[in-house]
């Protein structure tokens, strides 16, 4: 008891501050004080070279009512492309771990460290394998097929047709979304007592199915609710993908613009940065509130 008031001193406590002081610097240096600053520069009209000219809301009054490209490419691709890339990757991840979690501890690592993978290579993965996969002459490797097979007659453009691009964007970000919290869902199931599952088979567990849903889902809460916001905060990340398949941004004819791209092109292709800044705000704003809807979920009892 005497140790337990003694680590509660003022000494301890400055000690712990010492420890946190670098985390907190970092965290308000590259985290709060940017975006204090892009919420100060949306409401503004800036374009890096002159003083800031105040404008009001007019930032955020021509983006939701008045930028055509933005709704009804930008905010609709962006729409599409999380509601199949994050719930699909998120289920993908807890599947997979799932499944490695079944297995011996040899092949669950190396298959582990396989799945894993992509979500750190996939930027030089894209140029050097997607883009060779699906380029838009007889050398790519799916129109190779597809001519062989005699099921088209001439090469398809994968990465600068309308129909293809949001598609292959798709796929390529459910690839590379195993990252953090497939390890932490896997890390979940792991940590699950084994005694556990056997009390259920006594009391009567039947199958799979509900061994997952009542024992292994509610045991890992917490592995399971950071992988939900990394799955949500990757989905709104992954804006690159278009722009480095296609080679261009804005991609061709906005089929795969997203709300990122849609910031990089004004704000550092245009430089218009107020414009920028207030679609970062919007990007913002969303990323949080689907994020707290989806924590909700799995909210401890």
């Amino acid at each position: 008891m005497t140790k337990a008031v003694k680590m509660r001193g003022p000494k301890d406590q400055h000690i712990a501050w010492a420890f946190l002081a670098p985390y907190i610097i970092m965290f308000t240096l590259f985290i709060i004080v940017p975006v204090v600053i892009a919420i100060g520069l949306s409401f503004t009209n800036f374009n890096t070279i002159q003083v800031p000219d105040f404008v009001g809301f007019m930032n955020y009054v021509n983006l939701l009512t008045r930028d055509a490209i933005f709704m009804q490419y930008v905010l609709p691709n962006t729409i599409l492309f999380a509601i199949i890339v994050g719930p699909g990757g998120y289920l993908l991840s807890f599947f997979l771990a799932w499944c490695l979690s079944q297995i011996t501890k040899g092949p669950r690592t190396v298959l582990a460290l396989l799945i894993y993978s992509p979500s750190m290579t996939s930027g030089v993965a894209m140029n050097v394998v997607w883009r060779i996969i699906f380029s838009g002459d007889e050398r790519g490797y799916l129109n190779a097929v597809l001519l062989n097979l005699g099921w088209i007659s001439e090469p398809i453009q994968f990465l600068q047709s309308t129909a293809y691009l949001m598609p292959v964007m798709i796929i390529v970000a459910l690839w590379s979304s195993m990252g953090v919290g497939f390890l932490a869902m896997l890390a979940g199931m792991m940590n699950i007592d084994e005694s556990v599952y056997e009390a259920a088979e006594i009391d009567g567990l039947r199958n799979r199915f509900q061994e997952v849903f009542y024992i292994t889902i509610p045991m890992m809460k917490p592995q399971m609710l950071f992988g939900l916001v990394m799955a949500v905060v990757n989905t709104f990340q992954v804006g690159h993908i278009g722009v480095s398949l296609s080679g261009a941004n804005p991609t061709p004819q906005y089929a795969g613009q997203l709300i990122v791209n849609l910031i990089e092109d004004y704000g550092f292709i245009r430089y218009e940065m107020g414009y920028a800044s207030a679609a970062s705000v919007v990007l913002l704003v969303l990323i949080y509130t689907i994020t707290r809807w989806s924590g909700k979920m799995f909210k401890e009892d």
